[in-house]
């Protein structure tokens, strides 16, 4: 089932979602060659504390830490660790907090020092991406206008879109409905209805769409070995339309 906000509940998760932009400002400054994706995992855990919030992701279904690190062709859920960043390094780092019992949601895909011409192309190309689904997140639009935007473009560049990690509605719990995959057909899927919020995170690859997950159970990589960026937010459909809850 779909839960609906009200524009108060909405108002609420937006302070949720203003703690996530906030650890991603801060720790964009600290994203330099020589640093690990464990300090500026703790970095982020103790700026979530500070600005009076919590963080939900180290424990959750076994999860070991606060946020997760994605490096190169690690598509998502990486484990923050103490190999240090080198020049050139693509870094995924997606933040959730819980703030009065709202959760905020968002992904930033960054580069380290000085990036290669395929990785800031494709890092162009999935931010595009998000901004192409986010445009066709209107009341009355369908699921699939926003999804084949992000696919359309994603596949006009030769790149993949990610099917087996899933965008997702989010509210009370960090998971709700819709979940569902970045591909599909304009005019098709659920309808979009004021008050729904959900995410909106595609998840591109350099090549194939194809995943493999580490035998830690966790770590998603792409198949082929190649990079896969991803920038995601956290939306609520209004009668205004979207709204981004996690704008930085």
């Amino acid at each position: 089932m779909i839960t609906l906000k009200s524009m108060r509940e909405i108002e609420e998760m937006k302070r949720a979602g203003e703690v996530v932009a906030a650890c991603h400002r801060e720790i964009a400054k600290s994203i330099v060659p020589g640093r690990t994706t464990q300090e500026l995992n703790d970095m982020i855990a103790r700026h979530i504390e500070e600005l009076g919030a919590k963080q939900f992701t180290k424990g959750y279904n076994g999860f070991p830490a606060e946020t997760c690190m994605s490096v190169n062709d690690v598509i998502a859920h990486g484990f923050p660790s103490s190999r240090p960043l080198v020049d050139g390094d693509l870094l995924k780092i997606d933040i959730v907090a819980e703030y009065e019992g709202w959760f905020g949601d968002s992904c930033w895909c960054y580069t380290v020092g000085t990036p290669s011409p395929a990785a800031e192309k494709l890092l162009q190309v999935t931010y595009e991406c998000l901004e192409l689904g986010i445009s066709q997140a209107f009341p009355g639009n369908r699921l699939g206008d926003v999804t084949s935007a992000i696919q359309r473009h994603a596949e006009s560049h030769g790149y993949g879109v990610v099917r087996d990690l899933l965008g997702h509605g989010i509210g009370r719990q960090l998971h709700e409905e819709p979940e569902y995959e970045h591909v599909g057909v304009p005019g098709k899927g659920i309808r979009l209805k004021e008050g729904m919020v959900f995410t909106i995170e595609p998840m591109i690859n350099e090549g194939t769409f194809r995943i493999r997950i580490d035998e830690d159970g966790w770590t998603a990589r792409t198949a082929d070995g190649k990079l896969s960026a991803q920038f995601e937010h956290t939306i609520a459909i209004t009668s205004e339309g979207p709204l981004i809850l996690t704008a930085q």
